[in-house]
């Protein structure tokens, strides 16, 4: 594994932070800027020009850290042209800097079964600090954080602000991250949004919110033109080639002398190639390391009542198949914001009850998505009223009600021993106008305060043990999982239709997202109509679309919300539940590992996902289904790249013998294939 490293090159004020896959160089003098950045995996510069290492707004005025002007030509940079760079003396200047390790910015209890990684992801730290120019801000520090990881092509950054000085600084704004990224593709005409490529970058930043996916939870990275860019073939200078990471609004805080502010992280990956495979595996690997508690991946129920006799006979259930955790879904009649002692004696005995058997137990409570009142809703900036939220009508988090809302929450776990919260309606990054809410003083540090509210309270519950479903992207403050990605509504559809598309709906969320980052679900009981068509219970009368239910997560290495008052009601239902839940332990390493997309489920031929793990003893496991009424026979092409295998390797179907087979010039083998019809089986490769 390549290791990063500071160190200082034989040119004469440089610095570079580097690991083998990316390197940052630094020039120190006459100001810091960055004056490279490279891809060392392609051979190629990530930018073609400098610019400043962050921005901020102070008062209403707007600086400069750091950076060089005086760059002749932006379309490229030339290292001769270096020595000739000018400090701009408007801009905070660099007063030193200081090598250190990477440090977690919170907590993470291992209370569950996970992967077996590193918190904080190991690497190398780069710090530097930054005066204001002349007279201003006398005494106010900003330094601006890099982190740089081991065999990641992965970079981390953001910004402090310490206000030194002997009055009260408002931060209006910053912009954490600027590259003048090296443009993938010339276009002389105007193109719409969506249109145009963007480099071989993926940027994140842990403020994320508003999506369930990492693209379109991207609140705070941008693709702008480059007006400094005037060499560039659009005519109207329109290319998008210049990343920013900013916050949408704010974040308007006020720091009084002695005060620090702290942003938000921004994540730098570069990527080797165009494939989407390949890009995905990037970014799974890139989750794993900077958000590890999503490896976390409990096999959890959904129980529809919250009375003791059915919420303990459920948990006995889940004892004797083999399940992992028990969750009061919503409707459930289960409140969280419930602070009679004598209702959480009630909830903690259960709970305890749970515990006994080896049972984990989760609750749901629904936040954002709901109107509170008028007092304590978000008010409009256009009408200065409630209402045009995101969901319509939403509480906000600075609202007294809000304030209360999460002590209530947090009083609800410490005092019943919960294991995960359901917390359904994040926020989704509204903005207030209110100025009587206690939690913000107007519309500027009405969103930032809002985020960071309820980024504080999951990252208490990460430090805690506390699963976290969220159907949003809140992974690098804390989160678990969130939806792989379906439409609720298709639960009500007919049973067979609903298999093929929740094969659909995993092969195209697992392109981002690990096994184990999104949930699934499983209709037990009617949800959203449908009616007899859609339902499983009577579940013995069902048995086979229940196990294929079954299949298709377990075979997946994906966890679904089976919802319902119970998991089986036969001894026959019983065995199909245990069967596959002792299948998906037996294989769960590799099952919850890399997935590589062979074919996707269309109801006309098989479909098959392929797990790899190069690491392991089964350094693959592919999973096979027969969606037809009549047996096939077939040639299935498995791609063995990613399993780390380079001549041969041994396969067998299921529990029979092993066969060898040589590796053709794309790392890919055939395996012959007989499937009864509706049928699934799986591959082992060694």
């Amino acid at each position: 594994m390549a290791k990063a490293a500071v160190f200082r090159t034989p040119r004469q004020h440089e610095l570079v932070l580097r690991n083998g896959l990316i390197s940052r160089t630094f020039r120190l003098a006459p100001n810091c800027a960055t004056v490279g950045f490279d891809n060392l995996m392609e051979g190629k510069s990530v930018i073609r020009a400098v610019r400043p290492e962050a921005l901020v707004s102070l008062d209403g005025k707007e600086y400069a850290i750091g950076g060089l002007v005086g760059q002749p030509e932006h379309a490229y940079l030339l290292p001769e042209w270096i020595d000739g760079l000018r400090s701009d003396p408007a801009a905070f200047q660099c007063a030193g800097f200081q090598v250190g390790h990477t440090e977690a910015p919170f907590a993470w209890k291992r209370a569950r079964h996970a992967a077996p990684l590193p918190w904080p992801p190991p690497g190398v730290s780069l710090t530097f600090h930054y005066r204001a120019p002349g007279q201003n801000y006398p005494g106010l520090e900003i330094a601006v954080h890099y982190e740089l990881y081991d065999g990641l092509p992965l970079l981390c950054k953001w910004l402090t602000v310490s206000n030194g000085t002997e009055k009260t600084v408002t931060l209006d704004t910053f912009t954490g991250e600027i590259l003048a990224a090296v443009e993938p593709e010339s276009a002389v005409d105007e193109r719409r949004p969506g249109e145009w490529r963007t480099p071989l970058l993926h940027l994140q930043s842990d403020m994320s919110f508003a999506g369930m996916d990492s693209q379109t939870a991207k609140r705070a990275i941008e693709w702008l033109p480059d007006p400094q860019y005037t060499s560039q073939v659009n005519y109207n200078l329109k290319t998008p080639c210049l990343a920013v990471s900013r916050p949408p609004l704010g974040p308007g805080q006020q720091l009084p002398p002695g005060g620090r502010f702290t942003s938000f992280r921004t994540y730098v990956l570069a990527h080797d190639s165009d494939s989407r495979e390949r890009q995905g595996l990037a970014l799974r690997r890139m989750h794993r390391a900077i958000a590890p508690w999503a490896t976390e991946n409990p096999i959890m129920m959904h129980v529809r009542s919250a009375d003791t006799a059915t919420f303990r006979r459920t948990v006995d259930q889940c004892a004797e198949t083999g399940f992992e955790m028990i969750i009061y879904t919503f409707g459930s009649g289960l409140n969280m914001e419930n602070e009679d002692p004598a209702y959480l004696a009630k909830v903690k005995a259960d709970v305890d009850y749970a515990h006994g058997k080896g049972i984990e137990v989760g609750a749901y409570s629904l936040l954002a998505s709901r109107r509170v009142s008028d007092e304590d809703d978000v008010i409009n900036p256009q009408t200065g009223k409630p209402g045009g939220a995101i969901f319509g009508n939403s509480p906000c988090l600075g609202s007294r009600w809000g304030q209360e809302y999460f002590r209530k929450i947090q009083r609800f776990v410490e005092a019943t021993g919960l294991d995960l919260l359901e917390h359904d309606g994040s926020y989704p990054g509204d903005v207030c106008a209110s100025t009587n809410h206690p939690g913000h003083r107007g519309l500027a540090d009405s969103q930032w305060n809002q985020w960071r509210q309820i980024t504080g309270f999951y990252q208490w519950c990460r430090a805690r043990g506390v699963y976290l479903n969220v159907p949003d992207f809140y992974f690098l403050n804390g989160s678990s999982k969130t939806a792989m990605g379906y439409r609720e509504s298709n639960w009500s559809l007919p049973r067979e239709r609903q298999i093929i598309l929740g094969r659909q709906n995993i092969f195209d969320g697992t392109w981002d997202k690990t096994p184990s980052m999104g949930w699934m679900f499983v209709p037990l009981v009617e949800y959203q109509g449908g009616g007899a068509a859609a339902t499983l219970e009577p579940l013995h009368e069902h048995l086979e679309a229940y196990a294929a239910h079954l299949a298709n997560n377990f075979g997946a290495g994906v966890q679904a919300c089976y919802r319902g008052p119970r998991l089986y009601d036969t001894d026959a239902t019983k065995a199909v539940v245990q069967k596959w839940v002792t299948w998906f332990k037996r294989y769960r390493d590799i099952l919850e590992s890399d997935v590589i997309h062979v074919r996707r489920a269309d109801g006309r031929d098989i479909d098959c996902l392929l797990h790899v793990n190069p690491q392991l003893k089964h350094k693959g496991l592919a999973v096979v289904y027969n969606p037809l009424n009549s047996a096939v026979e077939r040639r299935l092409k498995l791609p063995l790249y990613y399993t780390g295998l380079t001549t041969t390797a041994r396969i067998r179907e299921q529990d029979g013998r092993s066969r060898r087979y040589r590796l053709d010039r794309q790392y890919q083998v055939e395996v012959p294939l007989r499937m009864p019809p509706r049928s699934m089986t799986w591959l082992v490769t060694e």
